[in-house]
């Protein structure tokens, strides 16, 4: 194995235009960890300035976010032209996995790609869902640029269980590093955070429902919405909160039918201090998803001292442990009564709520970014074959 000074990593980010936070998380909190575990790392983050060839299109964006046409372009066209033109470097780490395609332009040896969930590749998986925005084609592509990548990273054991056993990829090339939780989060007040949020929220007194996260099929907002509809027959007072852009016109129907559209605050996209505020004052986070690769407004909301209730899937399990509250996925009525017998501990069961409260905080200690960018060095150093001094 080679000696050398230093470890030259470039961080491939998606573009912002995307608004993908949590990729954004990740290649923000790598450069942010680099080389400060002790080895010597210089990191650079490669994300090219969105530029579209089509600006007539880009009105036809949803909560600002390019349209399907220009994301495919930029993606698949203007990256990878941009990216053979950079700097070379000693490993790349592309932070999401539905732009491992970019693997074709990079040393692929030398690449190590970061897989989330199987999202990408579910029109390979399971043809009769179409959920993918994608050709299949390019999706291929995808699938070819992780295969071909010296490592990938998976954030959960049952994300990398469900990419072997599909046979996506080997398990010889794959490792597991749980992702962290950003510094913001926790309970201790922060004045200026939680001016914004209740900014945001109001100040009602309101018993208030967070769920952070995207409106797209398997996060299951239906569920949410019918939850809440459910809580309001015996809790006049609930509200509902959601970060993570606007909801669909079908789940903006599904509200209005359900009569709980004055129950709904839907917020912009918000900083991490402002989101780990909106965790604080929220007396329960929602998470009724079908899928996820990880899961992270499980730790989030633990950190900041916010009990959560997660559809009891094995991957919510791995990550959210017993200090999590876990319910039947795609069943409101469940969800609504579990809802409410938190809700009701909270009111009158003061201790077994601080105990709740408290071993969320400790369980999600576990998950720091500090320790994560520590593995990947590892990772890196590996995947170049060096040691560093």
């Amino acid at each position: 194995m080679q000696l050398m000074a230093a470890l030259r990593v470039a961080v491939v980010a998606d573009l912002l235009e995307e608004r993908w936070p949590s990729m954004d998380l990740m290649a923000e909190m790598l450069m942010a960890h680099a080389g400060t575990n002790g080895s010597v790392v210089s990191a650079n983050l490669l994300r090219p300035t969105f530029r579209t060839r089509t600006p007539g299109l880009l009105r036809g964006g949803a909560a600002g976010t390019p349209p399907t046409f220009e994301r495919i372009a930029q993606r698949f066209w203007s990256y990878p032209r941009w990216i053979r033109q950079q700097p070379s470097a000693d490993v790349y780490h592309i932070v999401d996995h539905s732009y491992a395609h970019l693997s074709h332009d990079l040393p692929a040896e030398r690449v190590v790609v970061t897989c989330h969930d199987t999202d990408a590749f579910r029109t390979l998986i399971s043809p009769a869902e179409r959920e993918s925005t994608l050709p299949h084609w390019l999706v291929r592509r995808v699938l070819s640029g992780l295969r071909a990548a010296g490592a990938v990273v998976c954030v959960s054991e049952v994300t990398r269980r469900e990419l072997v056993g599909r046979d996506l990829v080997r398990m010889d090339r794959t490792r597991v590093v749980p992702i962290g939780v950003h510094p913001a989060c926790s309970p201790a007040t922060d004045h200026t955070a939680d001016r914004s949020a209740a900014t945001l929220t109001g100040d009602t007194g309101a018993t208030d429902l967070l769920h952070v996260g995207s409106t797209i099929p398997r996060k299951r907002i239906d569920v949410l919405l019918e939850t809440v509809a459910r809580l309001a027959h015996t809790r006049p007072d609930v509200r509902l909160w959601r970060v993570g852009g606007a909801f669909t016109s079908a789940q903006a129907t599904l509200a209005r039918d359900l009569g709980i559209e004055h129950r709904i605050t839907v917020m912009p996209f918000v900083s991490r201090p402002v989101l780990a505020a909106l965790y604080r004052r929220a007396a329960l986070v929602l998470l009724p998803s079908d899928r996820e690769g990880f899961g992270l407004p499980v730790i989030e909301a633990m950190a900041c001292g916010t009990p959560i209730v997660c559809s009891d899937l094995p991957v919510l399990r791995e990550v959210g442990g017993t200090a999590a509250a876990y319910c039947a996925p795609g069943d409101p009525t469940a969800w609504a009564h579990r809802v409410a017998t938190l809700l009701d501990e909270r009111d009158s069961r003061a201790d077994a709520w601080a105990a709740r409260r408290s071993a969320g905080v400790a369980h999600s200690a576990a998950f720091s970014w500090k320790h994560y960018a520590s593995a990947m060095e590892s990772v890196y150093q590996e995947i170049a074959g060096v040691a560093v001094r």
